[in-house]
């Protein structure tokens, strides 16, 4: 937080931004108590100094609040700034109409309140003296962002810990569970950063999908896009990013009508497993965005099914007025009383902030089906690997598929993308002429995109696998929050190249 205080690059202001208030401040006192399966943090006051983003510059501060962050009612906003909550420099602005410059910073001070997490412990899975691997529970953060701060696998380390910095190496959506790598120290980062920035670390997912997914080698090779990076989503398109995973089917059960499918990446883009599953038409069974048939209705997106600007406007409902329902909470996977506990706002306010509340999260909204099972150096230099879930374990009449289940450690290197430094450049192979027809038939997307493709031993001599949320691509989920000013001078840096 040191770096709270610096000069912004290029403000003519010379008044320094407030510091940062937190409460509790106390390091040796824990914040969290435990009840009802749940790890909670009593609400707490908490400042934000966050840099101008690139975004930003030149906009209103109630635009900017207005249209990025979403934790609140725009009502909320507008009050902050004319109360002077909201500061730029360290002057509270009490102008909704205030521009924002490069190298302005925007300070928040408001009453924090976290959503409670699942209450299972972050697990060791190796520790050496400079790094440590863990097994990250579903439905925790890593970082501090948005409404989590104290509960994130971050903060609950350096607790643990006794104030140590801990710095994880990779990334895995808050809603997905399994391996990750948090160095002791600054060179282990670097080391293993390399690693996964030169594509030289193999990963392995597995996800319970929808319906009967397809035997053999299934690739799916479609760009992806942030369509709406304040509500973390993202689709198929073909201005997108190329993407590219190989799926293959572990067991079927065909009385609940649910797959278990291995997923093995070739590139880390956000959501990545998720969306091509979506477009598959085999979308992960308990996933409250893509699975969702109040927002992508009946036929849940296959195939890049459904106007944006729709799917926006109905998801922005989800968690808010409407609890976001996944067809598995309707496919007996959840029990009934567990369909009515479900968070969205609750109708009450904080006393003190008069924030509307939230209610808490159902058991079944604090994860989805995606564990990242496996991670193994191209080297052989080492190997690691989490037991699989209870929900991916093998149950009374599940079919498992005669195909050997392929494992990761026998794929050898590398996906060439072009020559170094030159960016990769990929067709939707004629998909982007299909966009533009109103009257697309679903069913023959379907039956296109579910066909298994050969896979050769050429082509797997040359798989290079990569990972969901790797560090190369930005996390949709944060661009909508307020971050710490360390985090911000990054991505403004990183935006403007």
């Amino acid at each position: 937080m040191a770096a709270a205080a610096a000069t912004p690059p290029e403000s003519e202001s010379t008044t320094q931004p407030p510091a940062v208030a937190i409460t509790p401040a106390n390091p040796s006192i824990p914040p969290w108590y435990f009840e009802g399966g749940m790890r909670r943090v009593k609400p707490y006051h908490y400042t934000y100094n966050t840099f101008c983003k690139e975004r930003w510059r030149n906009k209103t501060i109630f635009e900017i609040y207005g249209t990025e962050f979403r934790d609140r009612p725009q009502e909320y906003y507008k009050n902050a700034v004319l109360t002077g909550m909201i500061s730029i420099n360290g002057v509270p602005t009490h102008s909704l109409d205030q521009i924002i410059r490069n190298g302005d910073i925007v300070t928040h001070t408001l009453h924090r309140h976290e959503p409670p997490v699942t209450d299972k412990p972050v697990t060791i899975v190796c520790e050496t003296d400079d790094m440590i691997v863990i097994n990250k529970p579903a439905g925790m953060p890593v970082h501090p962002a948005g409404r989590y701060h104290y509960n994130s696998v971050v903060e609950i380390m350096r607790f643990e810990r006794g104030g140590w910095n801990p710095m994880p190496c990779n990334r895995l959506d808050r809603l997905t569970s399994g391996l990750m790598f948090i160095a002791k120290t600054k060179e282990a980062s670097k080391s293993m950063m390399l690693q996964l920035q030169t594509r030289t670390i193999k990963k392995e997912y597995v996800a319970m999908v929808k319906g009967e997914f397809p035997e053999g080698d299934v690739v799916v090779e479609q760009p992806i896009l942030a369509i709406s990076p304040k509500l973390g989503l993202n689709r198929v398109k073909a201005n997108g990013k190329h993407a590219k995973t190989l799926f293959r089917r572990r067991s079927y059960n065909p009385t609940k009508g649910y797959s278990v499918v291995q997923c093995l990446p070739f590139t880390g883009r956000t959501h990545q497993i998720r969306v091509h599953l979506q477009f598959l038409g085999h979308p992960i069974a308990n996933d409250p965005i893509y699975c969702n048939r109040k927002v992508f209705g009946p036929n849940l997106g296959v195939g890049g099914e459904g106007d944006d600007e729709d799917i926006i406007t109905r998801l922005s409902r989800m968690g808010k007025e409407e609890v976001a329902e996944a067809v598995a909470y309707h496919d007996e996977l959840v029990a009934d009383y567990e369909k009515r506990k479900a968070e969205r706002m609750s109708g009450e306010t904080c006393s003190i902030c008069d924030t509307p509340l939230y209610t808490d999260p159902g058991a079944h909204e604090l994860g989805i089906y995606l564990h990242a099972k496996k991670y193994n150096c191209v080297e052989g230099k080492w190997s690691y690997e989490t037991p699989l879930p209870d929900w991916a374990l093998p149950k009374e009449g599940d079919v498992v598929s005669e195909v050997l289940v392929l494992e990761s450690v026998d794929i050898p290197l590398v996906l060439k993308e072009g020559n170094a430094g030159e960016e990769f450049k990929t067709s939707l192979d004629g998909n982007a002429e299909k966009e533009e027809e109103e009257e697309t038939e679903i069913e023959e997307v379907k039956k296109e995109v579910q066909m298994p493709k050969e896979i050769t031993p050429q082509e797997l001599e040359m798989l290079q696998i990569g990972g969901e949320s790797d560090e190369e691509e930005e996390e949709g989920t944060q661009k909508g929050d307020e971050k710490d000013i360390v985090t911000e001078k990054v991505a403004d840096g990183l935006e403007s190249k």
